[in-house]
């Protein structure tokens, strides 16, 4: 999935409009340092990673593919904000647990070339922090789902679905209301208690067969990439050691595989003090981070304050309109700006409903006006330490559009950082 993933991104021109084409791009806090390689050189990373993901899939040089794959990933990601996606944190993550797990010690080239790092077993936590992985990103997704707007509103799905009003045959059913409901209830439901069905031997099968069907339905239905197929593969971890076993051994056969290990080399390594602390650390960091939010007053939807990275799936639709204008202190010219001069439409679409976007693009505009002059038929006037102010609105989950922020803020004078930010407009349901 990691191989197809890259090659795909490559293939539907995503590097050239996501990473060349910008002019400008949303560093996430403390990693504004992180900049795109010029040009073409973008290319390089990506095709790196499919060779790194193909070398992994083979267990060929697996540990320096594993942190090539890892760190070429999570580079791109920490680019620009406007590219994030839940997806690609959890992937981000599971690459670098992949860093962690020796998945090469059997059926790998490595193996062949290097007996002596043959095993028959592996420590439990091998397994078990990967199931964690996937157990955070289910629970939390159905724990978020535990609100007004999709629980009683069957929003955003209610608004989403009635997209699909034109599909034949099931184009009247999506766009009933009681669908939307029904998927809202469900998929809640399925977030929150799947994993517990796939720890129990008794319900796997029909678990898992649920896992398929949801993911697949949400595939069909909204344009989220590979991510429906990553889960379904990815949730296989949650079969037993037989099921995996006998699947290893039919492909053993299917290549002929030799069995023999030396009897020297069969037992478990001795276990790493520091591994158990570094487990502790890396969950507690897990749980978390997904609860930070409520160190923040306000709505989290409006506010976004903690919204990141906490596993909260398709559970908002954002609309915003933002006018930017950039003030000369001492004449008080104001200029209108044209947001799409700096930015993609991608990227104006998710600037003008995140604050912490909006007040990182007025910082820019100040560093793009300032010292600039500017001539009409009457005067001539140079800018010197401009304040830019932005009049916000922004519509949540189908309601009326709202003030989101006051054109009265001067937003360079505002500090970017993580504390709440007072200068959003209060949230009216």
């Amino acid at each position: 999935m990691l191989l197809f993933s890259s090659v795909r991104f490559i293939m539907k021109g995503w590097v050239e409009t996501q990473y060349i084409e910008p002019q400008f791009f949303f560093g996430y806090l403390g990693f504004e340092w992180i900049k795109p390689l010029q040009g073409n050189l973008m290319y390089i990373p990506f095709v790196l990673m499919a060779i790194a993901a193909l070398f992994i899939m083979l267990g060929f040089f697996y540990r320096i593919s594993t942190f090539v794959f890892f760190v070429c990933f999570t580079y791109i990601e920490l680019i620009d904000k406007s590219n994030y996606l839940n997806h690609y944190y959890f992937l981000s993550l599971m690459s670098f647990l992949m860093m962690l797990v020796p998945a090469h010690r059997d059926f790998s080239i490595d193996a062949k070339l290097f007996p002596s790092i043959r095993r028959k077993e592996t420590a439990a936590w091998h397994i078990g922090i990967l199931k964690f992985q996937l157990a955070v990103v289910y629970i939390f997704a159905g724990l978020a789902k535990i609100n007004a707007d999709w629980l009683f509103e069957a929003q955003p799905l209610r608004t989403w679905l009635q997209a699909h009003h034109n599909i034949p045959y099931v184009g009247g059913i999506l766009k009933a209301e009681i669908t939307a409901y029904f998927f809202s209830w469900m998929g809640c439901l399925y977030d929150l208690f799947i994993v517990f069905f796939l720890l129990n031997k008794r319900t796997r099968p029909l678990a898992y067969l649920a896992v398929i069907f949801f993911h697949i339905v949400t595939w069909l239905l909204f344009p989220i990439g590979v991510f429906p197929w990553v889960m379904i593969f990815s949730t296989t971890i949650f079969f037993s050691a037989q099921f995996h076993q006998q699947l290893l051994n039919g492909l053993k056969r299917v290549f002929k595989w030799s069995e023999n290990i030396p009897e020297t080399i069969k037992n478990m390594p001795t276990p790493n003090p520091f591994v158990k602390y570094g487990i502790i650390l890396y969950i507690t960091f897990q749980i978390l981070v997904p609860i930070r939010f409520l160190a923040y007053p306000g709505h989290l939807f409006w506010n976004e304050e903690g919204f990141r990275f906490s596993w909260r799936v398709m559970l908002m639709h954002k609309e915003g309109h933002a006018t930017f204008y950039v003030t000369d202190k001492a004449s008080g010219r104001t200029i209108e700006v044209n947001n799409t001069d700096y930015l993609t439409i991608r990227q104006e679409d998710q600037m003008m409903t995140q604050p912490d976007m909006i007040l990182q693009f007025a910082k820019m505009l100040k560093k793009e006006y300032d010292g600039k002059t500017f001539s009409n038929k009457e005067q001539s006037i140079t800018l010197h330490d401009p304040a830019v102010h932005a009049e916000v609105f922004v519509a949540l989950n189908g309601r009326n559009s709202q003030l989101f922020i006051d054109k009265k803020h001067d937003l360079t004078a505002l500090p970017y950082n993580l504390k709440h930010r007072d200068w959003i407009e209060p949230f009216e349901k």
